[in-house]
């Protein structure tokens, strides 16, 4: 069980490496007008905001990546570290194979070992018993947990699950049973907003959408594979921003009745502290990288990924002084010009872009 299961955790971080060249990124179809006279000094401005009722010093996150290895273990000490030096929130990787196999338990134990005061997500699937759950919570010693939902990784992985059966009903009970905030999160195919509205009616209160545009799990099953079989699945699912668009104008940020919020973080391509700002002006909470963070940290070391980590506090700070925002929220009146292919999906799903290029006179 744990070498099979090791190698594979192994694999995906591999692989995931050998697939860094992106292409378009819905990202580069996001532009904010620009506007001479902000009345802000760059030292009042407050970057900080709240995820599941907590408060956060910076608006983004290392999301979801490893574990289940000694390789992955490694690189989730390392990833603690930083995330403990540079006041950033952290998430495992699936812990599902560790509740399994309890020897592969410290190559997650050591996030909350190296990073003792940080936030913290452990992860686990949507098929694991609220018993588990709350196991891979204690394990971590988790603040939340995040509830990750892949089928479209799981249908082209040959030791996949292929019976979805359950899975809301599963995710109900888990919510329930763990005494954390659960979100509910994507693997980078996106969540729809029918996805999320499903999610909701099933007491989920936050998501991360973790849309297309990063870390492709199709493409790395693929790879797994050796063969050729499911490359026309290249390029499934919604991309970070389009999921972002559905979700400004069905889920409000600050909904009249508190209980309809829905509570919107993102993940899935962020690259740059700039794309950080173009999800918060979307109406995420926070924004979680992962791909960008683990080659860092893999290709230059930890030094360097707590300098870049340090970097992109200060750039998000200077960026929303550019913009005229004192603070996250205030990044939702924003105008945002959409344009290509994001254009194009906005207007056939019926979302207003003339109005979200406005939104400073509304």
């Amino acid at each position: 069980m744990s070498g099979r299961d090791s190698a594979r955790k192994d694999d995906h971080v591999r692989i995931s490496e050998e697939l860094r060249n992106v292409q378009h990124n819905g990202f580069d179809d996001i532009r904010f007008m620009h506007q001479s006279f902000n009345e802000l000094s760059r030292e009042s401005v407050d970057i900080s905001t709240s995820v599941t009722g907590s408060p956060w010093q910076v608006p983004f996150y290392i999301n979801a990546m490893t574990g289940g290895s000694e390789m992955t273990g490694r690189i989730n000490a390392d990833l603690a570290k930083a995330a403990a030096t540079a006041g950033v929130a952290m998430a495992s990787g699936s812990v599902s194979v560790a509740l399994k196999d309890p020897s592969l338990a410290p190559s997650f134990e050591v996030i909350r070992e190296n990073a003792p005061e940080a936030f913290i997500f452990a992860n686990v699937g949507p098929t694991v018993t609220a018993e588990n759950a709350r196991r891979a919570v204690q394990l971590l010693d988790a603040n939340a947990l995040q509830v990750h939902v892949n089928p479209a990784q799981e249908l082209v992985m040959p030791e996949g699950d292929h019976d979805f059966r359950g899975w809301l009903d599963r995710i109900e009970e888990i919510v329930a049973e763990v005494p954390v905030p659960v979100v509910v999160k994507e693997v980078g195919f996106g969540l729809s907003s029918k996805s999320i509205a499903q999610v909701r009616a099933h007491g989920v209160h936050t998501v991360d959408v973790s849309g297309r545009g990063g870390t492709d799990f199709a493409a790395i099953e693929k790879r797994r594979r050796g063969d050729r079989a499911y490359s026309y699945l290249a390029g499934w699912g919604q991309s970070t921003v389009e999921c972002l668009l559905e979700t400004l104008g069905d889920f409000p940020v600050q909904p009249a009745n508190p209980r309809h919020h829905v509570e919107i973080l993102a993940s899935g391509g962020v690259r740059s502290p700039f794309d950080v700002v173009r999800a918060l002006a979307m109406g995420a909470r926070a924004v979680g990288v992962s791909g960008h963070f683990l080659h860092l940290l893999i290709e230059e070391g930890i030094e360097a990924l707590i300098s870049e980590l340090t970097s992109w506090t200060e750039e998000v700070r200077t960026l929303m002084t550019l913009l005229g925002t004192p603070n996250v929220p205030a990044l939702l009146q924003t105008d945002l010009l959409v344009s290509g292919k994001t254009a194009e999906f906005a207007n056939l799903r019926g979302i207003d872009l003339p109005e979200l290029a406005r939104r400073s006179e509304l």
